[in-house]
């Protein structure tokens, strides 16, 4: 079943069209198939220019579409051999953010990123992807290890934010994600990030800060999320649409603006529509960067990160 989107509607009124239209074909003698065709056509072009003018706030509302593909879908169809490793030998595990080691195609790397969950409990047991302090140590550590064998870092940001519970702040929430953010910036190996949903303040930024960062088309990355913004700013979050624009939260924003440097395309519709050709996709051009990426020396990497990061917000 899919689920539509509240400007998704007259897409979801043709789909209802043609599938009471395929029932009804069972049990009629008049052969409709080039009707149930035109309206097959007509719905794929609907969502299809639907999808190519979508407002920050409508991508947005993609970016946390409940079907859209999360960590685990990416690790079963854009990688092999997952090897997942926990706690961060301070506190204990958090689930909201995982990690291991794992191959993309033929390269051994390290595989870090937010997992959200795809029903209640898992999304419970992964506390929605909000990361706590034990899950940004456990990056440190895993990102230590990858410094220490030689192996590329691979992150998939999906978080609205690092989680703010007063436990969190009692374990040092700040600390730890800073702490993150400067073990990407110094490792000695090649790293890429992806946005593949949502990407939320520092929780993001802490798996990000990558010498090459890329986004899903209908991902977005920001300071702070569109309702936040518009509840500091106009006092409501009913401004939320309003905030998104301002913020520019797009990957398209984003790209101009040098704060990433390549869109990874989507299926029509959303990557919700066909998770593993997103997944595929991603998983090569992940594999593109880091073949460019290799041979380069620990200080050669260390200054591209540096460089990169000065130059966003420059003119």
């Amino acid at each position: 079943m899919i689920s539509y989107l509240e400007f998704e509607k007259p897409v979801a009124q043709l789909d209802k069209r043609i599938e009471e239209l395929r029932a009804a074909s069972g049990h009629d003698d008049v052969d409709i198939s080039a009707e149930i065709a035109r309206l097959e056509q007509k719905s794929a072009d609907l969502l299809a220019s639907t999808y190519a003018s979508l407002s920050p706030w409508q991508k947005t509302q993609v970016a946390r579409h409940p079907a859209r593909p999360h960590f685990r879908d990416f690790v079963a169809h854009a990688f092999d051999e997952f090897i997942p490793l926990g706690g961060d030998r301070y506190y204990g595990e958090d689930e909201a953010i995982m990690g291991g080691f794992a191959r993309l195609g033929e390269r051994r790397v390290v595989l870090i990123g937010h997992e959200k969950g795809n029903d209640t409990e898992s999304r419970l047991r992964h506390n929605f992807g909000m990361g706590k302090p034990e899950g940004y140590r456990k990056a440190i550590r895993l990102m230590e290890l990858a410094g220490r064998f030689g192996l590329p870092v691979v992150t998939l940001v999906d978080t609205s934010g690092a989680f703010p519970g007063v436990e969190a702040e009692e374990r040092g929430q700040a600390e730890a994600i800073a702490r993150s953010t400067e073990a990407c910036l110094a490792l000695p190996v090649p790293m890429v990030a992806t946005i593949v949903g949502e990407g939320g303040s520092g929780g993001a930024v802490a798996l990000a800060s990558a010498e090459r960062v890329l986004m899903l088309e209908h991902a977005v990355y920001s300071v702070i999320s569109p309702e936040g913004c518009a509840s500091i700013l106009w006092r409501t979050a009913e401004k939320a649409p309003d905030a998104a624009e301002a913020m520019k939260v797009t990957a398209q924003h984003l790209l101009k603006l040098g704060v990433i440097d390549r869109i990874v395309g989507e299926p029509a519709g959303g990557a919700q529509r066909d998770p593993v050709a997103t997944a595929k996709t991603l998983g090569r051009a992940i594999g593109e960067e880091l073949d460019a990426l290799s041979g380069k020396d620990p200080a050669e990497l260390r200054r591209q990160r540096e460089e990169r990061f000065l130059r966003i917000g420059t003119l």
